[in-house]
């Protein structure tokens, strides 16, 4: 039941509106690996880390999760992003980041899934090898991908498209936020995006809203679920606390073919009351299983079925 995430690793500097400043282990895969190990998923991390403090720090953190981290070469210095939050506790982010993961062979390597996403699957020239990775496993994996979209290190427009699009077709199951889809396809409705997605071959897309809910897209439904009402403190890993809890609903699934709205609906809930719990709280810090299934006792979050 072992699950493989690829991709970086990096330490938020997190400033906040009050002119405050903390150091948060981040990187959008590498707070998917820490969330599916709170959830007591076995997880190896493939990624990037110097052996630097920042390095260290991350590396500790995951590890003491549970996470396995498995390095394929170390850069000069661990990727870095400054985080400056609003008053709102909106992120916007600065990055220092490298991607040059090398090939290698790891110590698991018959995952039974396989998440990609954000920097590393879209930055030369590690995405190559992400990619050629992802091509040899799938398979006999299924695979997941989040864009986690960071325009200023997206490059051309229509280059950028392009590679998102290639990860999409390679994926069973893809989440993107609104403002992810915002920026790849100005103008365009979700249903639209989605669409579009599901004919390059993914058999579920996910679609987060922030406070308007959440949606899920196969080629016959179409399921919405609402976001519970919490205090934000801020946003920073919501949307990988998201995916973790996605996963965690679908571990030991051989296909996504064919979920029906009731299980989608299950899918949702679970994965907005995980994201409630991580905005509730600095940093990103996704619940354990007690927690989240607490927080699943606590909310009402109602969903509906589109078609």
């Amino acid at each position: 039941m072992s699950i493989l995430v690829i991709g970086e690793c990096v330490a938020d500097i997190v400033r906040g509106a009050d002119g405050t400043e903390r150091i948060h282990p981040g990187g959008s895969p590498a707070n998917v690996a820490y969330g599916l190990a709170r959830l007591g998923r076995d997880v190896t991390l493939l990624t990037q880390l110097a052996d630097d403090p920042t390095g260290r720090l991350i590396a500790d953190h995951l590890k003491g999760a549970g996470v396995r981290v498995e390095v394929g070469g170390a850069p000069v210095r661990t990727p870095s992003a400054v985080v400056a939050l609003d008053a709102h506790g909106g992120a916007s982010y600065t990055f220092d980041i490298a991607w040059t993961l090398e090939t290698g062979e790891l110590l698991v390597d018959r995952p039974v899934h396989v998440h990609i996403g954000s920097i590393a699957a879209v930055t030369a020239p590690g995405a190559a090898t992400v990619l050629a990775r992802v091509e040899r496993l799938r398979v006999r994996a299924t695979v997941s991908y989040d864009p986690n979209v960071r325009p200023e290190l997206m490059g051309e427009h229509a280059e950028a498209v392009a590679r998102v699009e290639r990860c999409v077709a390679l994926s069973d199951l893809v989440k993107a936020s609104d403002e992810d889809l915002a920026w790849l396809y100005p103008g365009e409705e979700p249903e639209a995006v989605a669409a579009r997605w599901l004919a390059l071959g993914p058999a579920v897309v996910l679609v987060t809203r922030g406070a308007a809910g959440s949606l899920a897209f196969t080629g016959r439904e179409t399921v919405t679920s609402e976001t519970p009402q919490v205090t934000v403190v801020d946003t920073v890993g919501a949307g990988d606390s998201f995916m973790s809890a996605v996963l965690d609903v679908l571990a030991g699934r051989k296909t996504f073919d064919g979920l029906g709205a009731e299980y989608l609906a299950r899918l949702l809930r679970r994965a907005s009351a995980a994201a409630a719990v991580t905005v509730s709280r600095p940093g990103a810090q996704p619940p354990d299983r007690a927690e989240l299934d607490a927080a699943g006792d606590r909310f009402t979050i109602r969903c509906g079925r589109v078609r």
